[in-house]
């Protein structure tokens, strides 16, 4: 356990709840670390044990420490990864289809917690308590594309609070069943877990808000179209959902409708979705960055098969 620290609530401070003051005072820590100390009783004020939500005001004094970090039993993996950004504080990497973002039933040692591993060799944020890379966001196994890992806490806590409060421009490109008649338009159904088959999402009443903008970049009539999807929120398996709302799933998605009877040039890889561009503040210096994943080569692949079949 950490040593044990006092803080006195600074004068003019406006009443606030506990975790939200403590960890703007505190930025060095991770908003996960200061959830763990007060999930074990580590916050007190005059000796009571506080609540996260309980509300402190200016003259409160505060005592906390917090739980040590575990080294992670997961071994580093000597695995090439794409790396689009990198400094002392975060990377961005353009993370490759197949490639399962954190470690699970069923997984093995080839996943990009692993990778990282093996690329920081140990200068990654600590995360629940142990020692894994601080991932803000995920992608699914067979999406592409561009995803942020923090380096210390103060990042992990900076871009998590990015991702939570959208403060950060998300765009996907998808390859989708036939073509829309609209050059563009928005989609705002609430997404929630299938009542029935629990791997699977839903829209309907009930769910939690999610919008998706779209853009029609490309017909490739009959056939597919490309489109450019930009999400103002970040539910599981949004634009999935929401494309098969509109009638227009992604192409290689079998879960979210697509079916192998289309007539198309070649058969999908994988689910032909990517996530090709993410702007956001740098966690320590605020500057604005502008990261961008180049297609990979089996998306390109299906774009030149449906360009040749409709020219």
């Amino acid at each position: 356990m950490s040593e044990l620290q006092s803080y006195e609530i600074p004068a003019g401070t406006r009443r606030e709840r506990a975790d939200k003051l403590l960890a703007a005072a505190f930025p060095e820590h991770s908003r996960s670390a200061w959830q763990r100390a007060f999930e074990a009783g580590r916050v007190t004020r005059a000796g009571v044990v506080l609540d996260k939500k309980t509300e402190l005001h200016a003259g409160d004094t505060v005592t906390f420490s917090f739980a040590d970090v575990v080294p992670s039993e997961l071994k580093a993996a000597d695995i090439a990864l794409d790396v689009l950004f990198e400094d002392e504080h975060m990377l961005a990497v353009n993370k490759a289809a197949g490639m399962v973002v954190h470690p699970g039933s069923g997984t093995g040692a080839d996943t990009l917690v692993h990778a990282l591993l093996g690329h920081c060799e140990g200068s990654l944020s600590g995360i629940g308590g142990v020692e894994r890379p601080g991932i803000v966001h995920r992608l699914d196994k067979d999406t592409t594309g561009v995803i942020v890992v923090a380096k210390s806490d103060a990042a992990h806590r900076a871009l998590s609070e990015q991702f939570a409060e959208r403060h950060l421009h998300k765009e996907y490109l998808a390859l989708v069943t036939g073509v829309p008649r609209l050059l563009s338009g928005r989609i705002e159904s609430s997404i929630s877990r299938h009542p029935i088959h629990r791997h699977k999402m839903t829209t309907g009443e009930g769910g939690k808000p999610a919008r998706t903008d779209w853009t029609r970049e490309q017909s490739y009539a009959p056939h597919a179209a490309l489109m450019r999807c930009h999400i103002l929120t970040g539910r599981t398996h949004q634009i999935r959902v929401h494309m098969k709302s509109i009638g227009h799933s992604i192409l290689g998605d079998a879960i979210y409708g697509w079916k192998d009877s289309a007539p198309l040039p070649m058969v999908p890889p994988r689910v032909m979705l990517h996530a090709e561009f993410l702007k956001f503040h740098h966690p320590i210096t605020a500057r604005t960055l502008e990261i961008r994943a180049p297609l990979p080569d089996d998306f390109k692949a299906m774009l030149a098969a449906l360009e040749k079949a409709t020219k």
